[in-house]
Formats: C-alpha cells, structure tokens, sequence
C-alpha cells in the first residue's frame, strides 16, 4: 500500500493529561479514511499532529513519504487542512477571501484566476462569490472553507468534523464532493460524530478511544466481524442490575444467542448478538415471558459501527460522548469553585 499518511506509535501529553497513548495507522492514497470515536479520545490532537500544528511526545507522522516533524514546510505543501470551526472574515466577499488564501499559498498569480473559479463551481459557490462572506449560511461557510483548503491542489485533505452542525442538503452536497475528491486522486482523512456519515464516505475506518485505535478496517470489516445480528432489549426502562443479570444469564442458554453485552450507561439495557439464519427475535421474546420478565422495549437490527464500538468498549459512542461532556462540566465547576 502506497501511504499518503503514515502514523506510527504517536503519542501526546498536556501536562498530567495523556491525549494520545500510542496510535498507529495508515491511510492510502486516494481513499477517504475516517477517526471515529468520541471527543476526548485524540482525534483532533492527531489532525493537528498530522498538520504540523502541534509536535508529538513520540512517534512518526509523514505526508506522502515527507516527515511532518522533521519537515514541517515541506509536508505542508502536501497538506490541505479544514477545522471544525470555520474561520472566515465576515467583511469580505467569498472570492476575496480565496485570492487572500491564494496568496498565503503562494500561488502564481496566473494560476489564481482560474484556480478559484474551479474551487467555486466544484463546490456549487458561484451565485455567492461575489456576497459578503457575513450573509453566508452555516452550510455555504463551510463549503466555502473547503474551497480555500483545496486551492493549491493538496496530495491530502484532512478535514475536522465537516459537516457538524449543518442541514441535510448541506451534508449531501459535501458527501458529493468528497467521492468527487476520491475518484480524482484526492487522499481524504476526516472525523466525524456522525456514524452513518462515515459508514457512507470510508473507505476505511479507524476507531480511537482514550488515546489508542480500538478498531481498524473498511465498515463492512468491522461490522462483519462480530457476526451475526443486533438485539437491543429493556427489561424495564431502567433495569435494576439484578434484573439485567437475571436476564442475561437466561438468555445465554438460548442457541441463537452468541454474546450478550449489559450496558449500564443506557439503564442496563442488553445488546445481543443473534444468529441471523434463526427467528432470534421470537425465541428471546418467548423466553422472557416464560420467565415472567417484562420487555420495555427490543429491536433487531443489522450491525452499526456503534455496535463495533460498543463491542471493543463496553459502551456506545454516545455514552462515550455524554460521559465526556460531563466529566467536563464537573471540572468547570470544580475549578469555578476554586477561586
């Protein structure tokens, strides 16, 4: 495999705080490659890494075989970089604010013209280049942030969380011109909350929880390989644990079910891996009743990446992110009390 990235045993610490423990992987050139996981686990540190915007503790970063901390300038020319936050003066008009990226970027001034007329009709910009960048909707914002992250034609887009926060239409109309970018050589490396937005655009996928990849390979891979279907099941809205143990331990008897998982963040709710080729539904159903145990709630589905998640941690992606959000919250508060 030709790497356009390589990341290999990066790490990264602020001070008592470990944000990357050790990641590893590869993306290859041309494909669309998606960090999932949830905020708190290294994704952002790992773009900014890979986009020479931080240093690492550890480890090898290289952009299409240039090293990204030995040659930070270098890599950069091979690099197309969009945050998550988009960063656009309000007072200038779309087409001003790429002439300005155009010459950030050095760009031979013959090149200009024709190179900012691409980005605005690859994107749909036309009819606004010429409006203030402040009339701007959320989604033509960030279309127009993609644009300037594209102007000198980069070996690799790395793009954080490009479509949060957006409308359906704005969504589709990025996805569109994501593929676009893949089908012409384009190396694309992204994170996103949004699971079907990755099971959608990756060619491949690496999950990252607390600093490490949990979990690598295309979304079929990774879905594949914990077999069989999904039975999400309540006892009771919020089971008390007993309950949920005393319904585990009932249903393992059963042939079609292969793994039983109690998640406790989701009021001990159980996630059962079913045989497929089997009426798996009907036969945990049965049981239940037999038992004289309530069914809340329960549903059969085909796996998600969410279960792949799941499944390598003991909880969703958003328990993760809840859990996260909150163990923020307490530390605000902590240090608000503190002064």
């Amino acid at each position: 495999m030709t790497s356009a990235i390589f990341v290999e045993n990066l790490q990264k610490s602020y001070g008592s705080v470990t944000a990357i423990k050790n990641i590893s992987f590869q993306v290859a050139a041309g494909e669309i490659f998606g960090l999932l996981g949830p905020n708190g686990a290294g994704k952002t540190t790992t773009l900014k890494i890979i986009c020479t915007l931080a240093n690492p503790d550890g480890g090898r970063v290289e952009i299409s075989g240039v090293s990204a901390i030995d040659n930070p300038r270098h890599a950069r020319q091979k690099l197309g970089y969009v945050a998550q936050e988009v960063a656009i003066d309000k007072v200038l008009t779309g087409r001003e604010l790429l002439e300005l990226q155009a010459a950030l970027y050095h760009l031979p001034r013959k090149l200009i013209k024709d190179r900012i007329n691409l980005a605005l009709a690859l994107l749909g910009l036309e009819e606004y280049a010429d409006k203030k960048a402040g009339t701007y909707s959320g989604g033509i914002k960030k279309r127009l942030d993609l644009a300037a992250g594209l102007l000198h034609q980069p070996d690799v887009l790395v793009l954080d969380e490009p479509t949060v926060g957006l409308d359906i239409e704005s969504r589709s109309i990025i996805w569109g011109f994501l593929r676009q970018l893949r089908q012409a050589g384009t190396t694309v490396l992204l994170t996103s909350h949004y699971l079907e937005e990755v099971d959608a655009l990756a060619d491949r996928v690496a999950i990252i929880d607390r600093g490490l990849v949990i979990a690598e390979g295309t979304p079929s891979q990774l879905k594949d390989s914990l077999g069989g279907d999904r039975i999400t099941l309540r006892i009771r809205e919020f089971s008390p644990p007993e309950e949920a143990n005393q319904a585990a331990e009932l249903l393992r008897s059963l042939p079609c079910v292969q793994e039983i998982i109690i998640n406790t963040a989701q009021g001990n709710s159980l996630n059962l891996v079913v045989n497929t080729q089997s009426d798996a539904l009907m036969q945990v159903q049965q049981s239940l009743q037999s038992a004289g145990l309530p069914t809340f709630g329960i549903a059969q589905a085909r796996p998600s990446l969410d279960d792949v998640y799941l499944a390598a941690t003991g909880r969703t992606l958003m328990d993760a992110e809840i859990a996260a959000a909150t163990s923020r919250d307490a530390k605000a508060e902590k240090k608000a009390n503190m002064r």
